[in-house]
């Protein structure tokens, strides 16, 4: 009795269903695959992080060197004590984001949802904090480059250079912690939309790369406020 060959789309009906938990992609073997190229692909993206940001660093180094005693003078003018509240803020969310990651090994998805909303808030205070800090300045006209109009006696300084240009120190204070701030609100985005997925329970011990991904993007942007903090805040 003959058998009938069997065609090219039959032999691939195997191959073509759904493999695996859901949340396997079908182009990966498995979850271990799958999570690896997640993790390569996300420390690929750092590193460009990590790239910008030398740039921007790059920029206040020179600012620094050609300008030395107004950035001196000039940091006066930021309010360090509440530089120092953001950056508490920010290290608090750190743990809070790692205790989310943490939660989802365990398959706890009641500790995911609340470290994933204190993570959030954290975000949120620190971007309050600096609207505040961003308002007064636009206040007072201390402003980057041309823009700066503020009548420098009436500041208070301690004391004024010679050269003093407090448009450099502006131009890199806003340029860097800008740069920051839209990342922190690219972070909230995305962790909003993580906190939708855990609640409807996509995250567990098998599958929490997403998760893990978004911890390491969430303690750079945490680590680059770290140094943002004393070159602007506490020069010396």
């Amino acid at each position: 009795m003959s058998q009938k060959p069997q065609s090219h789309a039959d032999s691939n009906a195997g191959h073509s269903g759904h493999h695996g938990p859901k949340y396997l992609a079908h182009h990966f073997f498995d979850m271990a695959q799958q999570n690896a190229s997640g993790k390569l692909g996300m420390w690929l993206f750092m590193a460009q992080e990590v790239l910008f940001f030398s740039g921007l660093f790059l920029c206040y180094a020179a600012g620094r060197y050609f300008y030395p005693e107004t950035f001196l003078a000039a940091h006066e003018l930021l309010d360090w004590k509440l530089g120092a509240v953001n950056t508490v803020v920010l290290l608090f969310s750190s743990l809070t984001m790692a205790l989310a990651v943490r939660a989802a090994q365990t398959n706890n998805r009641k500790a995911i949802v609340t470290n994933l909303l204190l993570t959030i808030l954290c975000a949120c205070i620190f971007m309050v904090i600096k609207y505040f800090e961003y308002s007064h300045k636009f206040h007072l006209g201390l402003l980057p480059g041309k823009y700066f109009s503020a009548d420098v006696a009436s500041l208070g300084l301690s004391s004024v250079p010679a050269d003093f240009a407090p448009g450099v120190f502006f131009g890199v204070y806003f340029i860097m912690t800008g740069a920051h701030g839209i990342h922190v609100l690219v972070g909230i985005g995305l962790m909003i939309w993580l906190l939708m997925r855990a609640q409807r329970g996509d995250f567990n011990s098998e599958n929490h790369v997403a998760l893990e991904n978004y911890g390491l993007y969430w303690h750079l942007v945490d680590l680059i406020w770290i140094y943002l903090f004393p070159l602007l805040y506490l020069v010396r």
